[in-house]
């Protein structure tokens, strides 16, 4: 006995010639909804940035994940085959992102803009990691909803058979990992954030880079591995080990970020 996949349209919206998919509407509510969130927070004391440059720094943590998360898909993933086939790196609507890559983007993203606008990066970071489980959590739907990344054969009495897993029932890892990467590390930075902590500049973003680090390893537990790559030695993924440099990373932000010098009172 096991559950069969509900058949999901993997295209959510059809105007026409015009088809929204899931994917493309898990982009647009992590960005909208992640933006509100950074918006208010940065905005209070102490503060980031003014609501203003918030809504410019849209637009440049936008590039760097489609930039950074479509390169990082090509070099960490599949370099064999985009290598010789340059022109096939533009073509995003065919898949490919990963999320270690458009950190990477981000956080580039982040320190450009900072240094342009004269600004704390790393204040600005803490404030833009409590609203990135948004995101993952709703990308992670999308993955369930299409279908794909699915996990490992299972027994378990909710593992479900795929359309493309084949006969074997499998962990749903799509929502494991929306779970983790999504409520449970938004919950963590909620509490952190509430005690205080954003007066310790670089604490949250590092909080954030050892959770999404270690949930993404339990999630890969559980998750199968992509055929081009499959198992790495001694067992482990590729997202396992692009995850440990993420959390080394951000156990040195936790250890270096110091409190805030008070302010006097007037």
């Amino acid at each position: 006995m096991a559950l069969h996949f509900p058949d999901i349209d993997p295209v959510a919206i059809r105007l026409g010639p015009l088809a929204v998919r899931w994917y493309a509407l898990a982009y647009i509510a992590g960005i909208l909804l992640g933006w509100r969130h950074v918006r208010k927070i940065a905005a209070s004391p102490p503060k980031a940035m003014t609501p203003e440059e918030t809504d410019d720094l849209v637009v440049w943590c936008t590039l760097g994940v489609v930039l950074g998360g479509r390169l990082g898909y090509v070099l960490f993933y599949q370099p064999d085959y985009y290598f010789p086939h340059p022109l096939q790196m533009l073509l995003l609507w065919h898949g490919g992102m990963s999320f270690h890559g458009g950190l990477i983007g981000v956080i580039a993203a982040l320190y450009l803009f900072a240094r342009h606008r004269k600004l704390s990066f790393y204040r600005i970071g803490d404030a833009v990691v409590c609203a990135v489980p948004i995101g993952l959590f709703f990308g992670r739907l999308a993955n369930f909803a299409n279908g794909e990344l699915f996990g490992r054969p299972s027994d378990v009495p909710w593992a479900m058979i795929f359309p493309r897993g084949g006969p074997e029932p499998r962990h749903p890892s799509q929502l494991y990992e929306a779970f983790l990467e999504g409520v449970v590390l938004f919950l963590v930075l909620f509490f952190f954030r509430r005690k205080g902590y954003r007066d310790r500049p670089g604490f949250l973003s590092g909080l954030f880079l050892v959770g999404y680090g270690i949930a993404r390893i339990i999630g890969e537990l559980f998750r199968q591995p992509d055929a081009f790559r499959g198992y790495l030695p001694f067992g482990t993924t590729e997202g396992q080990i692009l995850s440990v440099p993420v959390i080394l990373y951000g156990v040195w932000l936790i250890v270096r970020a110091k409190p805030l010098p008070a302010t006097p009172e007037s």
